[in-house]
């Protein structure tokens, strides 16, 4: 069931201070439902599809306490608890076990209330969001590990679609961040190899009087120091998938090595006169430009054109940056998992304070400031200060379809209402992200927007 986000149902036996309550919610531009006799019970609360608000007389202590549990189960319904000085105990507790959302002592201050309300919808309106997430990550948002729905992601899912199935060399570049071994790895799991290894290495952090001995292995007493036998990746990988990560950063004479190893499928262990035969499909990624890394003698030409069999391009974060979102609601489901945190989902404050980040380190960079902020955050909704103090660059320079220019002399009521419409157009019409965007209230926005509908000044939602 949808919760409708503007909608507010009273509950209050004295029918006069309910009538009251209600018409006040209602001058706030809320939808306000009144009920006095209402046979309080979860079905009738779930079927009015609404925020609650209870008077506490009408909650028995314990009956009360399973009602408010059942609703926070089934539909989370934000529930604000109207009481007396003789029921606020029981408010507290029902607040601190989070099956109310707050609770207001009589008499009633109607200005916090109204803040409340806001934040209630705040509230509503980004689990709503966050349940679309996650139905477009389970529906077509992931790919194995990749995620995005962007054109540019959904091309890359077609092309590892293709290539998986074979045992062709693929190279995959991209800058560094991107998720190359995790497209290696989506390639691995789609393949007849998958129930083989997966071996990686990366070939800039080993030093070069290792490497050798790393991708070939060694026998013992090959030189100082191997005091046994020892396996290299090429026959951890035997029968699987060998990723040979930053190929541009290995050295010039094991490069000449690795094309003879590709050419005859065999490998010699560094002391040993025996060749082994190995079958091993070979993955290769790198951050520089290929092209650019056979002029600067970086990488042989002849080995490029043995591992560029079939070629994957990952873009940039900041070039699928309609990814994010998606992206980020991964992260945190994934990293709250693994961390046994509560946190949930972004408030759109969070998110947008993602969007305008430029993100130099990628998915990596993405990653790390949402694994902080999940660790730190004590609920289940990140906001944007749980980025702090990691510097979210929110001065990115916008694109040319992102911004307004006016004539000198606009009146500034104009250029208030275009930047209004401006916005909750880029927003997708979330009223609840643009007031955020915008600097203002909800309620502001919403004021704006009556007014601008009444002028004639906009069309009817």
């Amino acid at each position: 069931m949808s919760l409708s986000s503007r909608r507010i149902l009273i509950i209050d036996q004295d029918k006069t201070s309910g009538q009251e309550l209600q018409q006040l919610i209602a001058s706030w531009n809320y939808d306000a439902l009144f009920e006095d006799d209402l046979a309080l019970n979860l079905e009738a609360i779930l079927k009015a599809d609404a925020i609650a608000i209870v008077d506490s007389n009408s909650l028995t202590a314990e009956d009360g306490f399973t009602l408010l549990r059942e609703l926070k189960q089934q539909n989370e319904v934000p529930v604000i608890l109207l009481t007396d000085s003789g029921s606020v105990e029981s408010a507290k507790r029902a607040v601190q076990e989070e099956v109310a959302y707050h609770y207001f002592e009589q008499p009633l201050d109607a200005d916090k209330l109204h803040v409340v309300l806001d934040r209630a919808v705040e509230l509503v309106e980004a689990r709503r969001e966050n349940e679309w997430l996650r139905r477009e990550l389970q529906e077509r948002g992931a790919f194995g590990e990749l995620v995005g729905n962007s054109p540019a992601m959904r091309a890359i899912y077609s092309l590892v679609e293709q290539v998986a199935p074979s045992s062709a060399s693929v190279l995959i570049t991209g800058e560094s961040g991107t998720g190359k071994e995790l497209v290696a790895r989506t390639i691995h799991q789609m393949s007849p190899r998958r129930d083989r290894p997966f071996v990686g290495i990366n070939c800039s952090a080993i030093p070069e009087s290792l490497m050798e001995s790393e991708l070939f292995g060694h026998e013992k007493g090959a030189f100082t120091g191997a005091a046994s036998r020892r396996p290299g990746c090429f026959e951890l990988a035997d029968g699987g998938t060998l990723l040979l990560d930053e190929i541009s950063e290995m050295p010039a004479m094991l490069q000449s090595k690795l094309l003879r190893v590709i050419e005859e499928r065999a490998v010699r262990r560094l002391g040993s006169r025996k060749e082994i035969d190995v079958d091993v499909r070979i993955l290769a990624a790198t951050n520089q430009d290929p092209q650019e890394a056979i002029a600067k003698g970086t990488l042989r030409e002849d080995l490029l054109y043995r591992l560029n069999v079939f070629r994957i391009h990952l873009p940039a974060l900041r070039e699928r940056k309609e990814d994010l979102p998606l992206l980020a609601q991964y992260l945190v489901t994934k990293l709250a998992e693994k961390h046994s945190r509560p946190a949930r989902f972004l408030n759109p404050a969070a998110v947008a304070a993602l969007e305008f980040h430029a993100w130099p380190g990628n998915v990596r960079e993405l990653r790390n400031v949402i694994e902080r902020a999940v660790i730190i955050c004590s609920g289940e909704e990140i906001e944007r200060h749980h980025f702090a103090p990691y510097p979210i660059d929110q001065r990115e320079r916008q694109r040319d379809e992102d911004t307004i220019t006016f004539p000198v002399g606009t009146p500034i009521e104009e250029v208030e209402r275009q930047m209004i419409i401006r916005t909750l157009k880029k927003t997708g019409n979330n009223k609840t992200r643009a007031a955020e965007l915008l600097g203002i209230s909800l309620k502001t926005l919403h004021n704006k927007l009556n007014l601008y509908r009444d002028r004639g000044q906009l069309d009817a939602d």
